[in-house]
């Protein structure tokens, strides 16, 4: 679908004149859009974002969240403690209305962000480094959120990370199998249908009082840490539809599912996935080095075990969103996320092959 983002930036408190428009990221979710004025005979980028209403249900509810994070991280940055130098976060532009969305005529939410210039993502890990600095910026998101003041932030996605709940959910998609799809996966349905006994143990800790509830990014892929294109240092964390309560351990094993393997999340040949222990050892030194003083004793002995988790319940949303057809993640052939639910179910091979190695590490580390 078009969208006129001449328009759309006139609905925002953009300076200048617009000049092009072009899609920009990789996400499977929202709209984003880099776009480009002339203010003053200078460039000036900015980014134009359609929320996906689908999947973010009330997204006044997302930006409100959104705008208290952002504005709590800026005050935060301030304090040279937590600024170290390059440290950025994204910053809202207001609509013309003050509020910090627009919606339009045909009902599609829209916000903008000042683009973070010099700065670039990456899908895939390729060194230890980025790993450090991916893992350093999630440990510092997660813990200079801490004490974000006011009332517990929105459930933009309610139980995101309730693996159980979403092991139910496939399990109703299973059982109706309105594409009759089930033979085609049934490998993977098996592999699921095997692992239920795991989906539960992090929210049983959580309900007996033994972890606690942060306020968490949820999403926490590589692509969504701005890097200095010039010193190869973390700059800020991108992507914050998802920020609100969880667990911390669910961040960081989304960094390992993410982080650990050379292959695309949705990779066809499989023997391209594999589990680099040096990159897994470096998303736990760049975690410690900045939330390292934050996580409790529970949260430590959970963290190589968050990795397979996570993996495996991502893996989980993608089969049911392939047996329920495909309405959620957005898709580029038709067997899209049966190929992606592949490879992480891969991923949680690989991780139970490495349990042990995994969890000697964080010992190390962390001793």
């Amino acid at each position: 679908m078009k969208y006129d983002l001449r328009e759309i930036g006139e609905e925002f408190q953009v300076p200048g004149a617009f000049v092009s428009a072009i899609p920009y990221g990789s996400g499977y979710i929202n709209d984003t859009f880099a776009v480009s004025y002339n203010h003053r005979g200078k460039r000036a980028r900015y980014i134009h974002q359609r929320i996906n209403s689908y999947v973010f249900k009330e997204p006044e509810r997302v930006m409100d969240n959104i705008l208290r994070v952002t504005e709590h991280l800026q005050r935060k940055l301030r304090d040279s403690s937590f600024a170290g130098g390059a440290q950025q976060c994204l910053r809202l532009v207001l609509a013309e209305d003050g509020r910090c969305y627009h919606c339009d005529p045909e009902g599609n939410f829209w916000r903008t962000y000042r683009f973070i210039e010099g700065a670039r993502t990456y899908d895939i890990v390729d060194t230890p480094d980025l790993a450090v600095e991916a893992a350093k910026q999630f440990g510092r998101f997660i813990t200079m959120l801490a004490d974000l003041p006011g009332e517990r932030l929105h459930e933009t996605i309610p139980h995101f990370h309730d693996t159980s709940k979403r092991f139910r959910a496939f399990e109703v998609a299973l059982e109706e199998d309105v594409l009759d799809r089930v033979d085609v996966c049934r490998t993977e349905v098996d592999f699921a249908l095997r692992r239920r006994d795991i989906t539960s143990v992090l929210e049983d800790l959580r309900d007996r009082g033994e972890m606690p509830e942060r306020i968490v990014h949820n999403d926490t892929k590589v692509n969504n840490v701005m890097i200095d294109e010039i010193t190869g240092v973390g700059l800020c964390v991108v992507d914050l539809d998802t920020v609100m309560p969880g667990l911390g351990v669910c961040d960081f094993g989304d960094l390992v599912r993410t982080s650990t393997s050379p292959a695309l999340e949705d990779e066809i040949d499989l023997s391209k996935v594999s589990l680099r222990m040096e990159m897994f050892h470096a998303l736990v030194k760049g975690f410690h080095r900045t939330a390292g003083d934050f996580l409790t004793p529970v949260e430590v002995a959970h963290l190589s075990f968050s990795g397979k988790l996570i993996a495996f319940e991502l893996g989980l949303r993608f089969l049911t969103d392939y047996l329920d057809g495909d309405h959620y993640f957005k898709i580029d052939r038709p067997e899209h996320n049966l190929d992606r639910c592949r490879t992480q179910f891969r991923m949680v091979e690989l991780m139970e092959q490495q349990d042990l190695a995994m969890e000697k590490v964080v010992a190390g580390v962390f001793s």
